[in-house]
């Protein structure tokens, strides 16, 4: 199963072509994206029971995030061991690094995002898991049952914010508009072959200059789940930036960033991508 936000409403992708779940469910289901997690198993039994009605064509420009307004955005760092040793750390044992990305810099999977003036603008692909049922206290065994699905995610960074001292602002270098965009869809973990080994991709105007899998995340999304649900209880809704792996522009010899007319790229396997442009 397919989730999107398309213009601010709630819609199923099925076939290539969207359906509005408000009007297919007579208004059982609000048209609201964000307000469904609170109702996943009803809408679930719902959405493979229903006959769907014929869907509509739209364009990818007009899907927003699948999650746009969680309640926690939990974003995870040096998770891959290439990617720690790039950043010059050892890879995390126990609780890895946690942050935020602050929901004013969710965006749709196709935008234009400015860069902040004076900075040094870099990209991160990620898988995204959103969660569907409150977990708290969850093993690790059971943590796939509490994921509402999948998406692709880029973790953009502005590291001479996010750096600066005395400590480092991660969350707020990382939070700039349009810095966490999210798409193009949700897609249910009964979709994939298997969920915890997925391909990320992500080029620079054609460029790639990220590749990886997620078998090589240090911890995987069940492992994730149990570890934060043993400290917050995780809600309906909240998102989850998993990692990213080698090849981010910080950890370049010589380092490189994004510009103004860069186009950004991202794909996960199985679920589709990202492309954001950017200007001055």
């Amino acid at each position: 199963m397919r989730i999107a936000n398309l213009s601010g409403r709630l819609a199923l992708i099925v076939d290539g072509r969207a359906v509005d779940v408000e009007q297919a469910s007579d208004r059982r289901f609000s048209a609201d994206p964000q307000a469904v997690y609170e109702h996943w198993e009803e809408f679930r039994s719902w959405a493979t029971a229903v006959d769907l009605p014929a869907g509509s064509a739209f364009e990818p420009a007009d899907l927003g995030s699948p999650a746009p307004a969680p309640r926690q955005t939990l974003a995870i760092g040096l998770n891959y061991r290439d990617h720690a040793s790039e950043s010059g750390f050892a890879a995390p044992e126990g609780l890895p690094p946690v942050f935020t990305k602050f929901v004013t810099s969710i965006s749709g999977p196709v935008t234009e995002v400015k860069l902040p003036e004076g900075g040094n603008t870099d990209w991160e692909v990620e898988l995204v898991a959103v969660i569907g049922r409150r977990a708290e206290g969850v093993r690790e065994a059971d943590a796939w049952s509490h994921v509402a699905g999948l998406a692709v995610g880029q973790d953009i960074s502005e590291r001479v914010a996010q750096l600066r001292g005395p400590a480092p602002q991660f969350s707020v270098g990382k939070s700039y508009p349009g810095f966490a965009p999210i798409g193009p869809w949700l897609v249910t973990p009964d979709e994939f072959d298997n969920p915890d080994d997925l391909e990320l991709r992500c080029a620079v105007n054609g460029e790639e200059v990220q590749k990886g899998r997620t078998r090589d995340l240090i911890f995987s999304v069940p492992a994730l789940i149990a570890r934060l649900s043993a400290v917050l209880p995780l809600l309906p809704g909240d998102v989850i930036f998993t990692g990213t792996p080698a090849g981010v522009g910080l950890g370049r010899d010589p380092q490189r960033f994004l510009a103004a007319g860069d186009e950004l790229v991202s794909s996960v396997e199985g679920i589709g991508e990202l492309r954001q442009t950017f200007v001055a």
